[in-house]
């Protein structure tokens, strides 16, 4: 096991704030910064993602540290969802999902530059999306537009649920270099910058 991430937690709730330190504790990939510290992510912990929040997280990401920002939140809609993306955040967490291993993964994500989503978040903004394509391109498939295949859509999908390589290749019965040259090609296509980038990208023109 390497050295922790550095981790603060940010919440307009001292017991939420608390709660989500001591799920923290029992992560041993982490270590929670001292008070002044530098922390690499910064998990948010909100009841909703309104504008007050999304403020809240683009000043933290604007802080000299500029950490990655995991964000926890009591309700999580898709258009909140995207608004949160938008300002900055790696990782989205329902607080009623965001135990050890769950929270642990997207801060260790967010921490490599990936980018983390609840699987049925991902459905349904995928089938929004598709709805949408549908509407104004008389039944396109927007993926099909977009020049992805059915394997690049899977890798992506698993990408932005914040899986690794190792993970990706054993759920999709590929190898782990196939799905490094599939993430390759995507964001050689795209001209996008690594992984996040490209979850990022898919989920601003639709795609996901």
């Amino acid at each position: 096991m390497g050295v922790p991430v550095p981790v603060d937690v940010v919440a307009f709730d001292p017991v939420l704030e608390a709660g989500t330190k001591s799920t923290l504790f029992a992560c041993p990939e982490v270590s929670l910064t001292a008070p002044g510290g530098a922390p690499r992510v910064v998990v948010m912990t909100v009841d909703q993602v309104g504008r007050p929040e999304l403020d809240v997280l683009r000043t933290v990401r604007d802080t000299p540290a500029r950490p990655d920002v995991v964000l926890v939140a009591g309700e999580l809609a898709p258009d909140g969802a995207l608004h949160a993306i938008a300002a900055g955040a790696r990782g989205l967490l329902r607080r009623r999902e965001a135990d050890v291993t769950r929270l642990s993964r997207a801060v260790l994500a967010a921490s490599r530059g990936d980018c983390t989503l609840p699987p049925d978040l991902l459905d349904r903004l995928l089938e929004r999306s598709g709805a949408g394509g549908r509407a104004a391109g008389g039944g396109a498939d927007p993926w099909a537009a977009a020049g992805l295949s059915d394997r690049e859509r899977s890798v992506l999908r698993l990408v932005a649920d914040g899986h690794e390589t190792n993970e990706i290749a054993k759920q999709l019965c590929y190898s782990p270099r196939t799905v490094t040259s599939v993430v390759h090609d995507i964001t050689q296509r795209f001209r996008l910058r690594n992984r996040a980038h490209a979850v990022a990208y898919a989920l601003r023109v639709g795609l996901l």
